[in-house]
């Protein structure tokens, strides 16, 4: 049996650091496991050489110059996310710039010691996008506005809680009660993504500890974060409690919720419309056509210059809102942003920019990420004025819910005569 020595840290803590570094050289492990999938560990081994490279006045070579994105095939992906998912980490290291440490440096402080001590490394945590993926794809449409609303707080300033954490308080993220707290709470405010986030990764740690445990290695040194370790705990006692790797490594189940919610609302907008012809009131369809028409491309066009997105962009969204709202397999933000792309093109080093971001503002000074958020917002303002459409449309229009009752009630009569009538 190996023996396991478990270090509990804060992301963002220098006692985390140093804790460590202690450990290790308490222990003296043959191996060292960490808190990270192959992807992160990538990521933060570049930062890694980046930062050597820059103490040393060493250019980067041909080979590790990247080129630009591809706007389209990130399109195709789920491009909302990957916006989560970098505010995300934009809090995360805004809390780090608060304590003066760098998000992931007790990673980086690990494999340093590892590479340091010619010590093997194991990477124990499961791939990200596979978390990102769940967590996104199985929370709550109003878990999902929750979590974007808090987001929108604390990279807009409004948010007091992220500016006042210090040091000390990030050092006290360790401490197992007011970890049972934390996770408490965030339990309470989106149980799904919890699971997801924290007791997926929990048993997932937890299979590659107990692999460990019984693995030839002597000594052990696991490097996870403190919030992790209760769930890990609990998990290594009653193994049989484990889920299997094959289901915390499958891909959520999608459901074309937004197509066929689109679907409808289309369907209820065609059978309205027809209704209304078929009626004889010419004025009133008229007037409807041109209201779904303005809605679309009002909310649409508003929507990518409030994210300050180009105006030919928002010219873009607004002139074709009100198609690709009829057709629940086109989206206006799609075309808004690869007209973003053309007048802002994005460059090889937009991806780490945007990494490196220490402000919202520097944020929204990168191409990609603007492509990508004028994208989401003409598609949430195209969405927003179908539904405003429906609620508004009987004030819009003039008239109250009995004479358009009562429009509706002839025109389907009318359209029902007329149908029969080729029978």
């Amino acid at each position: 049996m190996t023996e396991i020595h478990i270090v509990g840290t804060a992301h963002v803590s220098q006692k985390s650091i140093d804790e460590v570094r202690e450990k290790v050289e308490a222990a003296d492990p043959d191996v060292i496991a960490i808190e990270l999938d192959p992807g992160r560990f990538a990521a933060l081994k570049q930062q890694m050489k980046e930062a050597q490279d820059q103490e040393s006045g060493t250019a980067p070579s041909e080979e590790e110059k990247t080129q630009a994105p591809e706007v389209k095939s990130l399109l195709k992906g789920n491009f909302t996310l990957m916006i989560v998912q970098w505010i995300l980490a934009y809090v995360q290291r805004k809390i780090g710039m608060n304590v003066g440490i760098e998000p992931g440096a007790e990673m980086k402080e690990a494999i340093k010691i590892a590479e340091e001590k010619n010590i093997r490394l194991l990477l124990i945590d499961r791939n990200i996008n596979i978390t990102l993926a769940r967590f996104w794809g199985n929370m709550k449409l109003l878990e999902k506005i929750k979590l974007v609303w808090i987001l929108i707080r604390s990279i807009t300033g409004t948010d007091e809680e992220s500016e006042g954490i210090d040091a000390e308080m990030v050092d006290s993220l360790t401490n197992p009660d007011m970890i049972e707290l934390a996770l408490a709470e965030f339990q309470k405010f989106s149980p799904t993504g919890a699971n997801a986030l924290i007791t997926e990764r929990d048993a997932y740690l937890a299979h590659g500890i107990i692999g460990l445990e019984h693995s030839s290695f002597e000594r052990a040194v696991v490097v996870v974060g403190a919030g992790h370790l209760p769930g890990i705990t609990k998990f290594r006692e009653n193994p049989e409690t484990l889920p299997s790797m094959k289901s915390l490594n499958e891909m959520p189940k999608k459901y074309p919720w937004g197509k066929i919610i689109g679907s409808v609302f289309i369907a209820m907008f065609a059978v309205i419309i027809l209704a209304i012809a078929f009626s004889g009131a010419t004025d009133l369809l008229i007037w409807a056509i041109i209201y779904w028409v303005v809605l679309n491309g009002l909310f649409a066009g508003v929507a990518t210059l409030l994210v300050r997105g180009h105006p030919l962009s928002a010219a873009t969204a607004a002139g074709l809102a009100w198609m690709t709202s009829l057709n629940p397999f086109l989206a206006c933000g799609w075309f808004a942003a690869i007209v973003e792309a053309r007048m802002r093109p994005p460059g090889p080093g937009d991806f780490k920019a945007i990494a490196k971001a220490e402000s919202i503002s520097e944020m929204f000074s990168v191409p990609l990420f603007k492509i990508l958020l004028v994208a989401a917002a003409a598609n949430i303002g195209s969405t927003i004025a179908t539904f405003a459409f429906f609620i508004f449309l009987t004030p819009l229009l003039g008239v109250d819910l009995e004479m358009m009752t009562e429009i509706l009630t002839t025109g389907f009569a009318n359209l029902w005569a007329f149908l029969t009538g080729w029978i």
